[in-house]
């Protein structure tokens, strides 16, 4: 089976289109390359001392898994579980987005820089990688223009649903292998060459599920979409074609699967491993139908006051409607004369209706009419995992690839794909320019509609530096192995976003009880962060209110009990906007501190 097959089928010349010269991709590479400079710049003005303005958190946690990824290269420890976060209990990695495809590699990389420069240096590259990889295949397999190719893969490396993603959360960034998956398998079908092509195919499988495994699932059902639609408009070519590519689909997933069974299987039964999100949380997030044609935030068009009116959702689509006119348009010039032109306006209808959730929302208010959610049972497996809203992924994938269509349409330059290596080749192209007022109207039309889009540089915010008690090592006396570092506040996923970077910034050379990662609570589903244990209690209410509570005797006994159950050597105090509450609550439970270097420290080894 091949969906991408020819979109002109019976045209005729002679003429052989010229070499692409290698510098005209140097050329668009740099300029993706540039492109993921601007979206970082302004964590760059401080590398080490800012995070994401939108998503703190996240940004927090994935320096961590950095720091996560040099700490098990430096020990020879299992990367797939740490201990140096919710200590005693852990984190298993594999069931959290652990990224561990970067982290691992990129170890030596975060010894000498340390994880705030390589995550945005990372962050850049790994948009533009998407964008190079995207444009590679553009180029090589679906249009003959380099601008074409351009426009396209610039928009799959940045949309408006990934650059949202990139506040914080670079795993949906990381991309770069999407673009030959689906080279890999649609040439699964290519006559002789199946076992070259499966195990191509099972290898970057394989690796994607280090990258994003809930990415890796939306390609490959974007993928049976597509086989779906193929064998339903070429049934004679599909038939032809199915043992071949079940073939070498067979041989891809049984090496994918073999190379990742162990940690597939430690992600769903290993220790802290757990079974679907506790209520289903993110069941409800579909897509907003006005959403669909608002100008995202962080774009050129976009401003933070329309966040506001459309609710909770992410920013997964958010295209503008000049990129939803155009495209209307394009796919109703486009699909009588382009196979492939007809399987995009399959994935764009089939994504963008299934992401509307359980719900219909629009212009952020529910409407009370069911969306095709309301028939999915909330706990099927891997369904009850996924946010509705996020299938429109595939529909932003599927514009990208529009877009690249609709310009060499312009152009007047239409081609089919390069064929497959022995496949059967087309009569041949024929090369024609439409009239120049055509063109003029067809190039402004699809600038203007991608000019709006172009990212502008993430919020970035200012973050309290580490103390020097952690960053100099004079933690060292205090903390024998074996023993943890309590920081005060207690890090979790909405409170101690300071502190969780005291442990990523120190390369977890101490492990911290509780934390900002996925686990199981006491039934086995997944919550965020670990059970609030009582002392975590007191200081939460404590900063939410500014004030001391009523303690009593029952309060310092159950402050000793959690620290033995933390195995806690020292409890951490270091500047805070609310350290002045702090240090009276902890003074209460556990008595006067002492004065470290810049901390307030409590020595605790002789109680827990």
């Amino acid at each position: 089976m091949n969906p991408v097959s020819p979109t002109v089928e019976a045209q005729s010349s002679t003429r052989r289109p010229r070499r692409r010269p290698a510098r005209v991709d140097m050329v668009a590479l740099g300029a993706y390359v540039l492109l993921g400079v601007l979206v970082c710049l302004n964590y760059w003005v401080d590398v080490n001392n800012r995070v994401s303005s939108h998503l703190p958190t996240d940004h927090s946690w994935f320096e961590w898994l950095f720091s996560h990824g040099a700490y098990s290269v430096r020990n020879l420890e299992n990367p797939l579980f740490s201990t140096q976060q919710n200590a005693p209990d852990g984190v298993n990695m594999m069931a959290n987005t652990s990224l561990l495809g970067v982290t691992l590699p990129l170890a030596p990389l975060t010894w000498l820089l340390g994880p705030q420069v390589v995550y945005a240096l990372y962050l850049g590259a790994a948009l533009a990688a998407t964008a190079g990889t995207a444009y590679w295949m553009l180029s090589r397999h679906l249009v003959r223009s380099r601008a074409a190719a351009f426009i396209g893969g610039g928009f799959l490396g940045f949309a408006p649903g990934i650059v949202h993603h990139a506040n914080g959360q670079p795993n949906f960034v990381s991309n770069f292998l999407l673009p030959l998956i689906v080279v890999r398998v649609f040439r699964l079908a290519e006559p002789g060459r199946w076992r070259r092509n499966g195990l191509i195919l099972g290898l970057l499988v394989a690796y994607q599920i280090f990258l994003n495994e809930e990415m890796l699932l939306l390609t490959a059902m974007a993928c049976l979409v597509i086989v779906i639609a193929y064998a339903i408009m070429r049934p004679r070519a599909a038939r032809q074609r199915a043992g071949t590519f079940a073939a070498g689909l067979g041989l891809g997933g049984g090496l994918a699967l073999l190379l990742t069974a162990y940690p597939i299987w430690f992600q769903f039964n290993g220790p802290q491993s757990y079974r679907g999100l506790q209520g289903g949380v993110f069941h409800s997030w579909g897509e907003d139908i006005v959403a669909f044609v608002t100008f995202p935030r962080d774009t050129i068009a976009g401003t933070e006051a329309v966040e506001k009116t459309i609710g909770m959702t992410e920013q997964n689509t958010w295209f503008g409607w000049p990129l939803v006119l155009v495209s209307v348009v394009a796919l109703a010039l486009l699909v009588r004369r382009s196979l492939v032109a007809r399987i995009l306006a399959v994935l764009v209808v089939v994504f963008s209706v299934a992401s509307l959730g359980p719900e219909i929302r629009f212009n952020g208010e529910l409407t009370g009419i069911p969306g095709p959610w309301s028939y999915i049972p909330e706990d099927l497996p891997l369904v009850e995992m996924m946010m509705p809203t996020r299938l429109t992924l595939v529909t932003t994938a599927a514009l990208g690839v529009l877009l690249a269509l609709a310009w060499e349409a312009v152009s007047g330059r239409n081609r089919p794909p390069v064929p497959a290596p022995r496949a059967p080749q087309p009569a041949g192209v024929a090369w024609w320019r439409r009239p120049r007022w055509q063109q003029a109207l067809g190039y402004t039309a699809i600038t203007l509609a991608v000019l709006p889009l172009i990212p502008t540089p993430l919020p970035a915010k200012p973050v309290d530096p580490p103390p020097t008690f952690v960053t100099s090592g004079a933690w060292r006396p205090y903390v024998p192995q074996g023993r943890t570092l309590v920081p005060v506040p207690i890090p979790s996923n909405v409170h101690g976003l300071s502190t969780l970077r005291w442990s990523a910034l120190a390369q977890h050379q101490f492990p911290i009880p509780a934390g900002y990662f996925i686990g199981p609570n006491l039934d086995g589903e997944g919550v965020f962060g670990a059970p609030n244990r009582p002392t975590s209690t007191l200081i939460y209410r404590s900063m939410d209110t500014g004030e001391l509570p009523e303690l009593t005797e029952e309060d310092r006994r159950r402050a000793v009990e959690d620290l033995r159950f933390w195995r806690a050597s020292v409890v951490v105090l270091g500047a805070h906007p609310k350290e002045a509450v702090l240090r009276e609550l902890m003074t209460a439970l556990l008595g006067e501190p002492q004065r470290v270097d810049d901390v307030w420290l409590w020595d605790v080894r002789d109680r827990a």
